[in-house]
């Protein structure tokens, strides 16, 4: 049949090119994106004001990490071992008391940053990170706990961190995606927590399995089985002239105007995602730093994307069967110890390769979990009482940061002696949230977008700016 009488429907059934799930989760957010509808706030990639950090990868501990075993010591825990804490947080029926942690805390670095024994690797780092020691969320449990870090609501489905900076500076690369979440799994709660929401749809975050590293396989149908590059090129002029033209009978209408973004962007995705997701072309020093695990992949391709012009790349610490590690409610010390050595190792070489890439000081790196973990334990029907855990814990916990304008060596922030509660400097996720908003040179009160007749913003009606933090 000729072309010139296709029906539009009938061109977009025969030519359907398989431009892969990455470049069609909606345009993925591009700096000609400038005309839509942003309630009047922001033009889409001009930034408030100066930025301090460029790019920000997120390294999630999904399960939440125990403060208490990492970065905040508390040895007033192994005087009143045992003891049973008061207050309402405590559940007696759960526990034996106070569990002081088994690991040895030390000063590193010029700073002398006091890290555990467990983050040998990331202890050579001690003065390019800063812990927050005095971070709080609202709730400990997991899915809202999930939400309201990576989302800034408990309850589903607001934008994401990673969204709200697509839509407020756009991308560096017409050719990727600026938002891309790495995941050897899915965890706790799922695409909520990289979704769009109300947004316009290329800001949604891209979500790209990480267990296997073949690139068609991470990637799928980035490739077109039976045409080249130039053919595909005339197929796809045809099909937007049409779409122009359908849009044009349709006063414009910006939904569509998205979808045709979208086909453009999976059309040029095909020239640059193979060298963006490639570790092979690594050497085996870079591999060898990193390691081999699904994390430390993940962490390897973070900083290829980043390299690429990626906005944020979030990396979720799960496993294929485990949706969430961290969460040792039983047997603590020793998965702590498991998990630690995984994590402790990739981000310690993400950290190094970002550095002698002259990255370092223009990307923000931030590590940690959902909430914290109790400073006493935790013996469920499940578990030995010889091996016991440590439950949710939200009213302190501990955070890491580096790079992007962040003052390394820097301890912010105290709980109390018990490492029940943050006390001194307390800093909500409302806060980290607008905190990293402002190093990439957005204002998180003028941020917003007008959905269902009112203003919306990452932040709510709250977060306060940590600019003690900076450098």
């Amino acid at each position: 049949m000729d072309p010139a009488h296709f029906s539009r429907r009938q061109m977009l059934h025969s030519c359907g090119a398989g431009f892969g799930t990455l470049g069609w989760m909606g345009a993925m957010a591009s700096n000609g994106l400038a005309d839509v509808d942003s309630g009047g706030a922001l033009p889409i990639g001009i930034p408030h004001f100066p930025a301090r950090a460029k790019r920000v990868v997120f390294l999630f501990m999904n399960g939440a990490p125990s403060h208490v075993d990492t970065f905040d010591p508390k040895p007033l825990l192994a005087k009143h071992e045992g003891e049973q804490p008061s207050g309402k947080l405590y559940r007696e029926s759960k526990g034996s008391g106070y569990m002081p942690s088994p690991f040895r805390f030390q000063p590193f670095g010029e700073s002398g940053l006091v890290m555990s024994e467990l983050l040998p690797n990331m202890s050579r780092h001690a003065d390019d990170l800063c812990v927050i020691r005095s971070m709080h969320t609202d709730v400990p449990n997991h899915e809202p706990g999930l939400l309201m870090m990576n989302c800034g609501h408990l309850q589903p489905v607001r934008p994401s961190l990673g969204s709200w900076m697509s839509y407020g500076l756009g991308s560096e690369n017409q050719n990727l995606p600026s938002f891309v979440v790495l995941s050897p799994g899915r965890p706790v709660v799922g695409p909520q927590l990289w979704s769009n929401s109300f947004l316009p749809g290329q800001y949604q975050g891209t979500s790209v399995d990480t267990n296997d590293l073949d690139v068609d396989r991470m990637v799928s149908n980035i490739r077109h089985p039976l045409l080249g590059r130039v053919e595909q090129r005339q197929q796809l002029d045809l099909l937007q002239a049409m779409n122009r033209k359908h849009m044009q009978a349709r006063e414009n209408d910006a939904v569509f105007d998205e979808q045709i973004r979208a086909m453009e962007l999976a059309f040029q995705m095909q020239s640059e995602v193979r060298e963006a997701f490639d570790v092979a072309t690594e050497s085996k020093e870079t591999r060898e730093m990193y390691g081999e695990t699904p994390f430390s992949n993940s962490c390897l391709i973070a900083r290829r994307l980043l390299e690429s012009g990626v906005r944020m790349v979030q990396v979720y610490y799960v496993t294929s069967k485990n949706k969430q590690p961290w969460d040792t409610h039983s047997d603590n010390d020793n998965q702590h110890r498991k998990l630690c050595a995984d994590s402790d190792r990739a981000t310690a070489a993400l950290l190094t390769d970002l550095k002698q890439r002259g990255m370092l000081d223009d990307t923000l790196v931030i590590w940690g979990g959902e909430f914290g973990r109790t400073p006493y334990s935790e013996i469920n029907k499940k578990s030995e009482k010889a091996k016991p855990g440590r439950d949710h814990h939200h009213t302190g916990f501990s955070m890491a940061l580096a790079g992007g304008g962040i003052r390394g060596g820097l301890t912010y922030g105290a709980t109390d002696e018990f490492g029940m509660n943050a006390v001194e400097d307390r800093v909500h996720v409302h806060d980290l949230h607008a905190t990293i908003l402002h190093l990439m040179g957005l204002d998180h009160q003028r941020l917003t977008y007008r959905y269902s007749g009112r203003d919306f913003r990452l932040t709510d009606v709250h977060g306060r700016v940590v600019k003690e933090l900076f450098t």
